[in-house]
C-alpha cells in the first residue's frame, strides 16, 4: 500500500501539471494504432474508441486552461452522442453534424491552449506539450471540418487515383497536416470553393500559429537561458 501511494501522487501530480502532454500523447498514439489497424474491423472499432477518449482530453485540457469549461462540454456531450448513434442508423448526416462539433471542440481547445500559451511571460514544460498538442488539435479539427465539407458539398476533394473522393478520417487528417505545416506534399486536392476556403483557412492557420506563438515561445526560451549564463 505505502509503494503504491507515491506512484499515485506522482501520476496525479503529472496529470495536474501537464495535462497537454496526455491530449499529445493520446493523438500521436491515435496516429500510430491508425498505421496499424486502419483496415481490420475490430480495429476501426478500436479507434473509434481511441477517438472517444481524445474527445474527452480535450474537454480536460480545456478546463486546465483559462477558456469557459461549460463550452466545451456543450460541444463535447452532443458529439459524443452523435458519435455513437451515427453507427447505429448508418447515418452519414449524423456523423457529419458529429464532425463539425469536433472541429468546433478541437479548435476551441487549441484556442484556449493558445490562450494559456500567451498569459505569461514564462516558459513551462507543460507550455512546451501545449505547443505540440495545439498544433495536433489545429490539425484534427480542420480535419473534421474537411469531412463536413465532403458531406454537404459532394465531390469536394479528388486524389491522383480517385476523381470522386470520400476521404476517410485518416486522409482528411493527412490532408489536414499537409496543409497546416505548409509542405504541400499531399496526394488530394480540394475543387470546390468551400474547400478551397478550408484549405486556404487552415494554410493562414498554420503559419500564423508558427510565426505568433511557436516564435514568442522560441524567443522567451533563449532570453531565459541568456538571464541564467549572465547570473
Amino acid at each position: 500500500m505505502s509503494k503504491r501511494a507515491p506512484s499515485s501522487l506522482h501520476w496525479h501530480a503529472l496529470a495536474s501539471h501537464h495535462p497537454s502532454a496526455f491530449l499529445l500523447a493520446a493523438q500521436l498514439l491515435s496516429m500510430a494504432l491508425y498505421a496499424l489497424l486502419d483496415e481490420s474491423v475490430n480495429g476501426l472499432a478500436l479507434l473509434s474508441a481511441f477517438g472517444l477518449l481524445v474527445l474527452v482530453l480535450a474537454v480536460w485540457v480545456v478546463s486546465h486552461s483559462p477558456a469557459i469549461r461549460w463550452i466545451a462540454w456543450a460541444l463535447a456531450i452532443p458529439a459524443l452522442v452523435l458519435t455513437l448513434l451515427s453507427p447505429l442508423f448508418a447515418s452519414s448526416a449524423l456523423l457529419a453534424w458529429s464532425s463539425l462539433l469536433k472541429a468546433a471542440l478541437y479548435l476551441y481547445a487549441a484556442g484556449s491552449l493558445i490562450a494559456y500559451m500567451m498569459e505569461d511571460y514564462r516558459v513551462t514544460t507543460d507550455e512546451l506539450f501545449a505547443a505540440g498538442a495545439t498544433f495536433t488539435l489545429l490539425a484534427w479539427g480542420f480535419a473534421h471540418a474537411y469531412l463536413v465539407c465532403q458531406e454537404w458539398v459532394p465531390v469536394s476533394f479528388v486524389s491522383v487515383t480517385q476523381t470522386e473522393l470520400q476521404m476517410t478520417f485518416i486522409e482528411a487528417l493527412s490532408l489536414s497536416f499537409t496543409n497546416l505545416s505548409a509542405t504541400g506534399l499531399g496526394d488530394i486536392l480540394a475543387i470546390t470553393s468551400p474547400a478551397r476556403v478550408l484549405v486556404m483557412l487552415e494554410q493562414f492557420t498554420g503559419v500564423g500559429y508558427v510565426a505568433v506563438v511557436v516564435s514568442r515561445l522560441i524567443g522567451m526560451t533563449i532570453v531565459r537561458h541568456r538571464r541564467k549564463t549572465t547570473t
